[in-house]
């Protein structure tokens, strides 16, 4: 069933729309967003989506700590983030409209669930009178809509429907409404709901009735004079699905699986926002995927290290407290010289700190979070597509080097979703494992001349039993304190680092190689930092970006485009970690924008610092956001 063109009134056509779902924790919009998202893509738009939830499993209802948001940017056109500020805010109660007014554009269509407007809700939220009631919205397109009684009465009559389970569906009436504004079909969704609920047939039929009757009354209410139409965007050829960041590292991961012909293992211990990844693995049993929920951290680690010195694809995933716990476990597998894959979908931290929030803040502690010198490969995806291609990239270089890698995600790319184009298997790289087989002159520490990797030789091999441990070795395997074979033995492990250089492809500029601005990234601020970038170049500016995937070793043309621009400007989402790096490895004055609130990088935000830093006569060591998007 489709209802997506049977609308008379007049309609407008726009290029994109950015919208962001509001309301109490309770009521349901990560899922009224991940329904529009799937929808959206069905309907072959461009997208790219933002969650934005509390850490709290049930913050106080009607509070602003418990408001929860989905943005979804959609578009004709390629976009790569979700959008600096939402064109349309759909409130669900008073708190939701306080806290996401201010980023609603002037002129924004603004729809706001009137029955949630009482005293008691108002209070909460820090209203001393009710903006239904003055001009505070006056200059917006503002449409008040009872979305509570409205439901109520669509879903009168179904028998066994509770009352709170009825007022429940509302997160449904107001999708309806908002597929009716903007032209989407209410299949994939009706699909979707009897799926989901065919075992609570009540509970099914009340979604079908509120999604319905909030389509057809943004059909018959006057209120709406137009709705609106995003034509299909000009897309690559091929199979697409809508993917986010986690369920995409997932996948690669399982593609490595049956790339090399070997039996994946992941453990890890739950851990926000990285536990979708555990979810998503364990429905490929039948694949060979097996799959551990440890009973902590430093347990994961070390099964996956485990499975690893048994000759499987040992993987194991966390966030940023995690991967302070497992740092011990890696520092073993540094020593032990064993592929190991370990994903950290980065969070904002310290400690807990903001745990369905995104952050950029584990750079050093991946390339440094260890003790001794304990050097191992760091790599990171820029979009939730680009999850699946670095994490086979992470085996490939895990199991050709002998060394552990660190994958960095974070929340926004872990929860944020775009259209993703599914590979053909030829377009996928081959990753060939081998195993010592030959057990003549066999020595468990010697180097292949080109990687300086060692043998993976399997436990119960025939003639090549060795010591294996993280107490120091010789290239025999021999237990050896003697102070020169020690730092033999760190240069050597550090060496093979710096000889994943040569196996990997230089990074190439966006832009004119040479200008006055360098803009460099790495991890999730691609997108902001590419369509900053192509702004600044329409108004003239000699701005160009260069986006840095390998971390550690950093690409070897990067030193040589550094020195081509008068300065270099890094945003990130940390008090400038990247940026020190870049000092410190190339002697170039590296100046960090630094951003840390929780949030990604707005395209507006990257724009305003390049002018600023553009603007700078004398050098500086660090650039801040501008005021006004600081205190957002």
């Amino acid at each position: 069933m489709s209802d997506a063109h049977s609308s008379k009134k007049t309609v407008e056509e726009r290029e994109h729309v950015v919208i962001r779902f509001a309301g109490d924790s309770g009521d349901g919009m990560q899922l009224t967003g991940s329904q529009f998202t799937t929808t959206t893509a069905v309907f072959g738009n461009d997208l790219s989506t933002l969650p934005d939830f509390p850490a709290e499993i049930r913050a106080p209802a009607g509070s602003l700590a418990g408001v929860s948001g989905f943005q979804i940017n959609f578009s004709s056109h390629d976009i790569r983030t979700p959008g600096d500020a939402p064109s349309v805010l759909v409130a669900m109660n008073p708190a939701a409209l306080k806290a996401n007014l201010e980023e609603l554009e002037h002129g924004g269509i603004l729809v706001v669930n009137t029955d949630a407007f009482t005293p008691q809700n108002l209070k909460k939220a820090g209203y001393a009178e009710s903006p239904l009631d003055n001009d505070s919205l006056q200059n917006y397109q503002f449409y008040p809509t009872p979305l509570t009684s409205l439901t109520l009465k669509a879903v009168e009559g179904i028998e066994g429907l509770s009352a709170k389970e009825a007022e429940r569906a509302k997160n449904f009436f107001a999708l309806g409404l908002m597929y009716w504004l903007f032209d989407r079909p209410l299949d994939v969704t009706l699909k979707w709901i009897n799926n989901k609920f065919q075992k609570v047939p009540h509970i099914a039929e009340a979604n079908i009735r509120a999604l319905k009757a909030g389509y057809h009354y943004g059909e018959t209410a006057e209120m709406f004079p137009v709705h609106y139409r995003i034509p299909k965007s000009k897309l690559a050829p091929g199979t697409y699905r809508n993917i986010t960041g986690n369920q995409a590292m997932a996948l690669g991961c399982l593609a490595v699986s049956q790339l090399s012909g070997k039996d994946l293992l992941y453990a890890s211990y739950p851990i926000t926002p990285a536990s979708d990844i555990l979810h998503e693995l364990s429905r490929y049993k039948k694949f060979g995927v097996k799959t551990v929920q440890a009973e902590d951290e430093i347990a994961a680690a070390g099964i996956a290290l485990g499975a690893s010195f048994a000759g499987g694809l040992g993987l194991t995933g966390t966030s940023g407290p995690g991967l302070a716990l497992k740092g011990e476990t890696l520092g073993l597998a540094v020593m032990v010289e064993l592929p190991l894959v370990i994903i950290n979908v980065q969070r904002g931290g310290p400690s807990t700190g903001l745990p369905t929030k995104t952050e950029q803040a584990d750079l050093l502690q991946a390339l440094f979070g260890r003790n001794s010198e304990s050097p191992l490969a760091v790599i990171a995806p820029a979009t939730p597509g680009d999850c699946f291609h670095m994490a086979i990239e992470a085996f490939r270089l895990a199991t050709q080097f002998m060394t552990p890698v660190i994958l960095l995600s974070d929340g926004y790319l872990g929860n944020g979703a775009e259209p993703w184009r599914i590979p053909q298997l030829s377009e996928l790289p081959e990753i060939p494992v081998h195993y010592q087989e030959d057990s003549e002159d066999f020595e468990p520490y010697r180097r292949d001349p080109k990687t300086l990797g060692r043998p993976w030789a399997t436990p119960g091999t025939p003639g090549l039993e060795h010591r294996i441990g993280g107490i120091e070795k010789d290239g025999s395997g021999n237990v050896n304190y003697d102070p020169k074979n020690h730092e033999k033995m760190v240069r050597l492990r550090a060496e093979k680092i710096e000889r994943i250089a040569d196996h990997i492809p230089d990074t190439e500029i966006n832009g004119n190689d040479t200008g006055d601005l360098l803009i460099v990234g790495w991890g999730s601020t691609y997108g902001a930092i590419t369509s900053a970038v192509e702004e600044l170049r329409k108004e003239g500016a000699a701005v160009s970006s260069l986006h840095l995937r390998y971390l550690s070793p950093i690409q070897k043309n990067v030193p040589k485009l550094l020195k081509r621009f008068e300065k270099i400007l890094v945003p990130e989402i940390n008090l400038g970690q990247l940026a020190l790096v870049l000092r410190a490895k190339f002697l170039v004055n590296a100046v960090s924008l630094s951003k840390v609130q929780g949030l990604p990088f707005t395209i507006e935000e990257i724009v305003e610092g390049a002018k600023q830093f553009l603007a700078e006569k004398n050098e500086v060591q660090n650039l801040w956001l501008p005021q006004k998007a600081a205190a957002r």
